[in-house]
């Protein structure tokens, strides 16, 4: 048996396969992968043209679309490998690029999950916006990366090519998982659609006393925002929900009801930036998501009998004040 499943999520993308998957082919190969496309009831060519251009490629053919995060779990469960990959259709892989995620979580078995260095597939010497080299959380439960604080991305020239490997999260463009791990957790919380469901996956590692990792010797390049765009409402709405969803799974109650209250506080100021930008459709999704997560947080009653994440690199700082009120445009962490 191989040890490395690379799967890449697949919905009436022929556009990005025809453009991304030759590359990945070519450079993902080798006694210990595969390569795998699971598709996610395409209605368009496809599958058909995976068979006919790519047949060293494996498909696995969902029923339906079951969205990002459920067709991700199911295709895992289908897929038997020590080690998945899950990488997106819209990243540039480089020759080698897997084989240091493979050593990597091979020599350290108490790691769950993984990602490299992500550059931008546009403006190659830069981070990308989602993962760049590694995720944390801040003092609020904000995310942000080693490379990237909120729209300011760094040139990579190497500052972090010897830091500490552990972060709190790592990105969905290109995160390798120790499979057995994944699925006794669960996996990807279908609830949350899309948008930081693998930070609430990595929280949940940590809360199980996995480590997340950042591998700086293998990198890939990413385009982003191929689903939905910055300032896009139904973003907003999606972001700032999971944000609070995950917050209220991943702390033990009574942190997280003060942590919760702290950020609607937050959240309101962001409305009220919205409001005195005219952008009602952003404001509306603030609105929204707040209204939703009341609904949706009934359904999660198990919760960390400890508060793994205030400890993390980052939690004991506030980008929010860090950027907008000290102008700075990284983090200092170790």
């Amino acid at each position: 048996m191989k040890k490395l499943g690379v799967i890449i999520l697949n919905w009436n993308g022929i556009r990005l396969l025809k453009e991304f998957l030759p590359i990945a082919s070519r450079y993902t190969e080798g006694d210990e992968v595969d390569l795998i496309v699971a598709d996610n009831g395409s209605t368009d060519d496809s599958v058909e043209w995976i068979s006919k251009n790519h047949p060293e490629v494996r498909v696995i053919r969902l029923d339906r679309n079951y969205g990002f995060a459920e067709g991700y779990n199911r295709a895992i469960e289908m897929a038997d490998y020590p080690y998945i990959t899950l990488l997106n259709s819209d990243v540039e892989v480089t020759p080698g690029w897997w084989q240091p995620l493979l050593l990597f979580m091979e020599s350290h078995p108490e790691v769950g999950a993984i990602q490299p260095k992500i550059l931008s597939y546009t403006h190659r010497n830069k981070f990308e916006y989602a993962g760049a080299a590694g995720g944390f959380l801040d003092s609020f439960g904000y995310p942000f990366c080693r490379g990237r604080l909120f729209d300011c991305v760094e040139e990579d020239k190497g500052q972090y090519d010897n830091s500490s490997p552990d972060i709190t999260w790592a990105s969905g463009a290109c995160m390798t998982v120790r499979r057995d791990l994944y699925l006794e957790l669960g996996g990807l919380d279908a609830a949350f659609f899309a948008h930081m469901e693998e930070i609430d996956l990595c929280c949940r590692m940590l809360n199980a006393g996995a480590r997340v990792c950042f591998v700086s010797d293998t990198k890939v390049y990413h385009v982003g925002g191929a689903s939905l765009k910055q300032g896009n409402p139904q973003k907003t709405y999606l972001n700032f929900r999971n944000n609070l969803l995950l917050l209220h799974k991943n702390l033990p109650p009574a942190k997280g009801r003060k942590k919760l209250f702290i950020r609607r506080l937050m959240d309101t100021l962001a409305f009220l930036m919205f409001i005195g930008k005219r952008d009602w459709g952003n404001a509306k999704a603030i609105l929204r998501a707040h209204r939703d997560f009341r609904k949706m947080r009934k359904n999660y009653t198990t919760f960390p009998s400890s508060d793994i994440l205030s400890s993390r690199p980052g939690a004991d700082t506030s980008i929010v004040w860090q950027h907008y009120a000290r102008k700075r445009n990284s983090i200092p962490l170790p």
